[in-house]
């Protein structure tokens, strides 16, 4: 039970410290403070940028400090008043604010509630044949994030493409990344399938992610998102390398990518006498003569009676009589200044016109109306007929989608500084490992150096749920409770033993050479000059005192069979060697009485 207990107590401080820390509604504190070691870790990391290894359509580092090959758009959103229509939000290149890494940098959209749009071009264009798309980059909240997203577009490989006026209805093939308003928090993996027999494109949704997002938006770390569709038509979508979504694109989008092969006949019309009420009022039902509708819902209680010192004359609120007009007031631009209104202290009971609270009605019955019944004439709902699909085809091999050749960023943001880096486009999933290995790798060992330890992070868990200080203080004493338990066992009370004498051995019988013994030293006891009384009394006294520090007053059923059985054995040992006694009584000749006595303190002794 223990060690149960034991067990109990670390689980529980696991789970405290698991609910706290997983909880993406408790944001960590900034912990730049921390100590000279993890200064030193990040002074003694050597980045170097990344260099792509393999096959790759797009990499950029932003560690250069140039925007070189990306493009700033110029257009205007349609449908928005043209002060906010413009793409005018700021973009800078700079370093993290926290856990940065020298040398490293990123591309940060430094403005609020403005539109942003900056796009570059690839190396070449990726056409989607019987190669893996790997897409990758990072992304970093450094202030969280209000509403506003971080995705990336991949626009569509068009005649018309022109970066400089790139807008939110540029054709793109595919939109991925994180995405927030409100408490709705998403990730997006978007793509534009073309309809073989109409030609018209539709944004086909991949189901959401069967994990809690929130903390991605809310830890201000640097997340790594990652992207990868096969030529089997399956798709992963991974943050910090992680699978976080996966399915098939004939599966798991929304709208799914085959139309369905039958549709309701938009000619068809429903009859006039289709009847769709599946309940229908009684019409053969009658009012009760009885049923009063003028009787209203509530009625003043008539037993109420007006409280003792309710102030009919007194008003419910007074002017503040301690305010005082401000210095600065004034009248001619503000106009007549008035003290603001306080609750009346004399109103304690109550005031103004009283009357009687109102109560339920007990005549009340509403307007009548007669009971439903079933209708005989129901037809049930109706919908239309259903015809073929004119439209209906079926594409078995949806990851050959539109070509792309430019990737951009079109977003609007109510939060600052979110911060984009290294990314890259390629076709093997190992390319873009070993490419985040050299930069995001390296991210992710200056943050945990520069994570806080367990006792700060205690401390800090405390602030917002004060509730953890009893789950710290059960923690802490139930082990102490254990281990005293354990080391420190409760006293019993010692039975008294049987050292004297036991059963079976006073029972035994004594042999006839003991008793010549026992003869022989009592008459070596005879011949020595000693008061057998005081002897007696000594040994008497001896008893006493053993009995007083070992024994209590009152002797135990154990210690009263103890010494019936000893009167037991005395009585038989005496009866088991009656001639040898009389024996050792005819050669000593010398009478009955000494040898009496000394046969008393004989048997006192056993």
């Amino acid at each position: 039970m223990r060690f149960q207990g034991f067990r109990l107590c670390l689980g529980l401080l696991f789970i405290s410290i698991n609910a706290e820390f997983m909880d993406d509604s408790v944001e960590t504190e900034d912990f730049d403070e921390n100590s000279e070691e993890t200064d030193e870790l990040s002074s003694e990391i050597k980045y170097k940028t990344p260099q792509p290894v393999g096959e790759v359509y797009f990499t950029e580092t932003f560690d250069s400090g140039r925007l070189a090959g990306w493009v700033l758009s110029k257009a205007k959103k349609d449908d928005t008043d043209a002060e906010i229509s413009i793409y005018d939000g700021r973009w800078e290149i700079e370093e993290l604010r926290e856990n940065r890494v020298p040398g490293d940098r990123g591309l940060v959209l430094k403005s609020r509630a403005k539109h942003h749009a900056i796009s570059a071009v690839l190396a070449k264009p990726f056409v989607f044949a019987d190669k893996p798309l790997v897409v990758q980059y990072e992304v970093n909240f450094q202030d969280g994030i209000d509403c506003g997203g971080a995705y990336i577009k991949l626009l569509a490989d068009t005649d018309g493409l022109n970066l400089e006026n790139f807008y939110d209805k540029t054709s793109y093939t595919i939109m991925f990344g994180p995405d927030k308003c409100g408490e709705d928090y998403k990730l997006h993996f978007i793509f534009r399938h073309k309809h073989p027999k109409t030609g018209v494109f539709e944004e086909k949704h991949a189901k959401p992610p069967d994990v809690d997002l929130k903390r991605f938006f809310t830890d201000r770390k640097t997340h790594l998102y990652t992207l990868v569709m096969n030529p089997d038509d399956t798709f992963e979508v991974l943050i910090d390398q992680i699978v976080v979504n996966k399915g098939s694109l004939l599966e798991d989008v929304v709208p799914p990518i085959n139309p369905p092969k039958e549709i309701e006949d938009p000619s068809d019309k429903k009859p006039d006498d289709w009847d769709e009420r599946a309940k229908i009022p009684d019409a053969s039902a009658v009012k009760p003569e009885d049923w009063d509708e003028s009787e209203p819902a509530q009625i003043e209680d008539s037993s109420a009676v007006k409280p003792d010192g309710w102030l009919d004359n007194e008003p419910k609120f007074i002017p503040d009589p301690h305010a005082e007009k401000p210095l600065d007031w004034n009248e001619d631009m503000d106009g007549e200044w008035e003290a603001p209104h306080i609750s009346n202290p004399a109103c304690r009971i109550g005031c103004g016109e009283w009357s009687p609270p109102m109560i339920d009605n007990p005549k009340y019955k509403g307007v009548w109306r007669p009971p439903m019944i079933d209708n005989p004439n129901y037809q049930g709902v109706w919908s239309p007929r259903k015809i073929p699909n004119p439209d209906y085809f079926e594409d078995n091999h949806p990851f050959l989608l539109t070509s792309f050749r430019a990737l951009g960023l079109e977003l609007w943001s109510m939060t600052s500084d979110i911060y984009f880096d290294n990314f890259i486009i390629c076709s093997e999933k190992e390319v873009a490992d070993r490419w985040a290995a050299d930069g995001w790798g390296v991210k992710i060992l200056i943050e945990n150096a520069n994570e806080p330890g367990i006792f700060k992070q205690l401390m800090s868990a405390t602030e917002q749920r004060p509730w953890l200080w009893f789950i710290y203080l059960l923690t802490a004493a139930l082990p102490i409770a254990l281990i005293s338990s354990f080391c420190w066992p409760r006293k019993v009370k010692k039975k008294y033993e049987d050292v004297a004498f036991k059963k079976l051995d006073i029972c035994k019988p004594q042999t006839k050479g003991a008793l010549e013994q026992e003869v022989k030293e009592e008459k070596a006891a005879l011949e020595k000059p000693v008061d057998l009384e005081e002897e007696k009394k000594q040994s008497d006294g001896e008893i006493v005192e053993k009995e007083e520090e070992g024994e209590p007053e009152e002797k135990s059923e154990e210690e009263i069979e103890i010494i019936e059985g000893q009167e037991e054995g005395n009585k038989s040992n005496k009866s088991g060697s009656e001639d040898e006694m009389k024996e050792a009584d005819e050669s000593t000749g010398s009478g009955d009485g000494p040898i009496k006595s000394v046969r008393k303190r004989r048997v006192r002794k056993e």
